[in-house]
């Protein structure tokens, strides 16, 4: 049984600012593909990303209707309460630990364990 050797093709920084030049000179990825025989579909993308001016590469252009639009904006408010009434929550949480802490240093005490615990009779003490 043969191995089949893949051969991996590595160019040069020169190289592809070269290629990346003649791109933003007007010729098109499919033409430079096959004049250098670059196998990569993203290969040439790639490149400009590093070596070039991002006005070549592919923009996604999103269209909305006005609804989508406001629906997005309601959204976004929504989601701006929200974190705040997170926020809020969480510093309540924090200051009613830290007040459960002071109480059971001054009354030497753990609130925590002892709190709703019936007495061994069932009855509450007196």
């Amino acid at each position: 049984m043969t191995k089949s050797v893949r051969e991996f093709k590595r160019y040069s920084i020169s190289f592809k600012k070269h290629v990346v030049g003649e791109l933003e000179n007007g010729s098109s990825y499919s033409y430079l593909q096959k004049k250098y025989d670059i196998r990569g579909a993203e290969t040439i993308q790639k490149w400009v990303r590093s070596f070039g001016r991002n006005h070549l590469l592919n923009k996604t252009v999103r269209i909305e209707t006005v609804d989508e639009k406001r629906r997005l904006k309601e959204l976004e408010e929504e989601n701006k309460k929200l974190k705040g009434a997170l926020a809020d929550s969480v510093v309540a949480n924090h200051m009613l630990e830290t007040l459960i802490k002071v109480a059971n240093e001054e009354y030497k005490t753990d609130l925590k364990k002892n709190f709703g615990s019936v007495s061994s009779s069932g009855k509450g003490s007196k």
